[in-house]
């Protein structure tokens, strides 16, 4: 009796339902290119593969001839794991011992028919361990791989290996090939690096710049710790040191002596170190919110002439916000936890 496809899905209740020595007999046969042949069952093919399921159930000659589907350009020993895949009763079979012996061989090929017969979670499941096996020496080959199999997670993961040791890319056979046959493929690939290459110069011109606005906010508290009672440490007071940085604030101490004996502060030109120090005065004037009580120098006079000069110019207005931003993260970082939740957490401890 020929299966339906609206007997898709009979082996598999057969099989669950615990009747594994009553199997229906097989209906079809896989041929591959070497000419042996496969004993399958119509409703696991057709219900796994819509490729397979049109190739089944198309017109034939008669009622009486053979079943045969005829899968070529692939070893025998691929082929077969591909059927058992496909037979297998869950998809955890994956996870087997013979599963993954079966990817470790034929993953590649296993990759090319999933992509072929559209069986979509045999084909990520063989992208996931076609990944784990990328090389410099093979990645250029599992990335055409990738190409025609329209694999795109894996064409990702390829792209990335090429970025991380193209150097070693380089000398392989299958980058040799690259160049002399497929000028796209190089050129999607030297376009890739130097993408790569632009996201990890803005990363760390990004980390530097945060790691500076960092330090300026250490600065600015170390400014006005510093002018308000003079900077104490743990070691003189028994309490914990007020400023978060000793370092920057030892720094900063020597340029305010600096500063306050320097005689061309107040040149038309005037030495680098005190024109630093002015700007981390007028820095902190910009972030200051203690409009009367603040002691720190020139906090005032900075306020009004940027009232005169209707607000800042946008440049210095940007660093003002970065470093608020600064100082906003540094707190929330810092921040102990509040006594409801400590409270909620003592609960819970003594609910164990």
């Amino acid at each position: 009796m020929i299966a339906s496809p609206a007997d898709a899905n009979g082996f598999r209740r057969w099989h669950e339902a615990g009747n594994d020595d009553h199997i229906p007999p097989t209906d079809v046969r896989i041929v591959t290119s070497d000419g042996q042949s496969i004993a399958a069952h119509s409703s696991v093919l057709g219900s796994a593969s819509p490729v397979l399921e049109r190739l089944l159930y198309r017109p034939r000659k008669s009622w009486n001839s053979d079943r045969i589907i005829h899968i070529l350009g692939v070893a025998y020993d691929a082929v077969l794991a591909f059927v058992r895949f496909l037979h297998s009763s869950s998809r955890t079979a994956l996870t087997s011992r013979e599963a993954e012996e079966a990817m470790e061989r034929h993953g590649v090929a296993l990759l090319a028919l999933s992509h072929a017969y559209r069986v979509p979670w045999l084909k990520r499941a063989c992208e996931a361990a076609t990944a784990t096996r990328v090389s410099a020496e093979n990645v250029m080959d599992v990335l055409k791989l990738a190409r025609m199999c329209d694999a795109l997670w894996l064409r990702q993961r390829c792209m990335k290996q090429v970025a991380k040791d193209f150097a070693a890319v380089q000398q392989t056979e299958g980058w040799r090939f690259v160049q002399k046959h497929d000028p796209a493929l190089e050129l999607e690939i030297l376009q890739f690096l130097e993408e790569a290459d632009q996201r990890k110069k803005r990363w760390r011109r990004e980390r530097a710049n945060q790691e500076m606005y960092q330090i300026l906010d250490e600065a600015m508290d170390c400014l006005q710790h510093t002018f308000a009672g003079g900077c104490t440490d743990e070691a003189s007071s028994g309490k914990k040191a007020p400023c978060r940085s000793p370092l920057t604030c030892q720094r900063l101490q020597h340029l305010l002596r600096h500063y306050a004996t320097c005689n061309k502060k107040l040149a038309p030109k005037c030495c680098p170190h005190c024109t630093r120090m002015r700007r981390l005065f007028r820095l902190h004037s910009s972030l200051c919110d203690q409009t009367g009580s603040c002691k720190v120098p020139l906090c005032k006079q900075f306020k009004l002439k940027a009232e005169r000069d209707q607000g800042e110019e946008k440049t210095w207005g940007l660093l003002v916000k970065k470093v608020a931003t600064a100082r906003t993260m540094a707190s929330l970082a810092s921040r102990e936890r509040s006594e409801l939740v400590q409270r909620s957490w003592s609960r819970y401890r003594g609910a164990r």
